[in-house]
Formats: structure tokens, C-alpha cells, sequence
């Protein structure tokens, strides 16, 4: 389990050639919210009014096929949005990222309907619930969370590793899937290149123009963004 992928994501990518963008959509109590000066605030449209979730949902998985849910109040209290979640998988091809600690939780995510989950060196107890979630379910992404070239330090096993033992390690556990995200600081493209050398990788940490821009030269496979805010309020589509 795990040796090749075999996805059909995969099959796109290798018969395209061209990288995928997955945008972000962050969820806070049912609400959609966006990063503003370090915080996460509501977004609202004209009236004041919370946008519709499910209606940034539908626009997201319109434009760009799936999006990843960053459920906050699983990476804030590892209390997963599920009910959200499920809902949210009827617009489109759904990845979360949840804050998953231990393997098993793997499988709460899944059977939302989201099609791969994100673990990431953030929230992710050890290298052994690694292994035991891509046991559980090879549909999988491992986030290795970088500040220079070293993990970010979290409290875990992973503090203190250079980003490419890092992703190594997860490779070797049979990880067909990570990405390299940056905090506070660009993504270093170099070492993307390097790591994109050894498997398939995806970054995270920069605009869609940016990644459009350097993602066909850097061997990674696609990238996660975040969508401005006037797509979350459904403003492009106004004439």
C-alpha cells in the first residue's frame, strides 16, 4: 500500500503536466473567515452579513475543481467541523486539513466525504501516527511546516529536523503526497526544486499569480492559496 500513485490526480498531472492550485477556505464556527494582521476575522459581504459557506464552496470547486477546508476549530481544539464538512463535500472535490493528532483520526475527516486529508508536523503527535494513518488510508497529504530549512518547532518529534529529513522521512513511511509551507516567509524555491527531485511535492505560502508563475519551473506538482477576499464575497462575478 502506498508504493505508486496511483490516483487520478496523479493520471492528470502526469498526462497535463500542468500544476494544480488548491485554494484555501478557512472555517471558524460554521463561519468563513480570513487572515487579517495575524487574526482570523469574519468575512462579510455589503449587508454585514456573514458569507454563505456553502456558496464559497460552490464558487471555489466551480472554478478550480476542489479546495481544501482549513477546519480552525480542529487545529484549535481538535474538534473537528464534521457536520460542516459533510455539507461542504456536496460542492466539490473537498481536502481538509483538520489538525489530525493520532492516526485514527484519519478517519473522521474521510468520512465526511473530503477526498484527502491533510496532516501536517504542526498537530500531528509523532512519526508513528504517521505511519498508522497512511495505514488506515493512502488518501493523505503530509505538510511539513518550515521556518528557514528547518521544521517549525511545535512541541514534537519533528522539532528541530532540517525540512528535507523531514520529508524524506514521510516518503519513507510511503507518503506519495507532501507539501513544503513557509511561515512568515517566502517559499524558498530552491529548496523546492531540490525536494521535488525525490517525489511529489506541493508548497504552500503565496498567491495563485505567484504559484502560476513558478510552479512550472519548480517540479512541484501544485500549490495551496489563499483566494482573495473578493472572490470570497462573490464580487468577480458582479458585472
Amino acid at each position: 500500500m502506498g508504493q505508486s500513485d496511483t490516483s487520478p490526480l496523479a493520471k492528470s498531472r502526469a498526462s497535463v503536466g500542468a500544476p494544480v492550485l488548491v485554494p484555501n477556505l478557512y472555517l471558524d464556527s460554521g463561519r468563513i473567515v480570513e487572515l487579517v494582521s495575524d487574526r482570523f476575522e469574519p468575512v462579510l459581504d455589503d449587508a454585514g452579513k456573514n458569507v454563505d459557506p456553502f456558496e464559497v464552496a460552490d464558487r471555489l470547486a466551480a472554478k478550480y475543481q476542489r479546495f481544501c477546508v482549513v477546519d480552525l476549530e480542529g487545529l484549535r481544539r481538535n474538534r473537528a467541523q464534521l457536520e460542516y464538512l459533510q455539507e461542504l463535500s456536496r460542492s466539490g472535490e473537498l481536502w481538509v486539513d483538520a489538525g489530525v493528532r493520532t492516526g485514527d483520526q484519519v478517519i473522521d475527516v474521510l468520512v465526511t466525504g473530503a477526498r484527502r486529508a491533510v496532516l501536517s508536523t504542526s498537530y500531528l503527535l509523532s512519526p508513528k501516527e504517521l505511519r498508522r494513518a497512511w495505514r488506515l488510508s493512502t488518501e493523505v497529504l503530509f505538510a511539513v511546516e518550515t521556518e528557514g530549512r528547518v521544521v517549525r518547532p511545535r512541541g514534537n518529534d519533528w522539532d528541530g529536523q532540517p525540512a528535507a529529513e523531514a520529508v524524506a522521512n514521510a516518503r519513507s513511511v510511503g507518503i506519495v503526497d507532501v507539501i513544503l509551507r513557509g511561515h512568515g516567509s517566502p517559499i524558498d524555491w530552491p529548496l523546492v526544486r531540490q525536494l521535488a527531485e525525490g517525489g511529489t511535492l506541493w508548497v504552500g505560502g503565496d498567491g495563485e499569480s505567484a504559484l502560476r508563475s513558478r510552479l512550472p519551473s519548480s517540479g512541484a506538482v501544485g500549490g495551496f492559496f489563499d483566494p482573495p477576499r473578493a472572490f470570497l464575497v462573490g464580487a468577480e462575478e458582479r458585472p
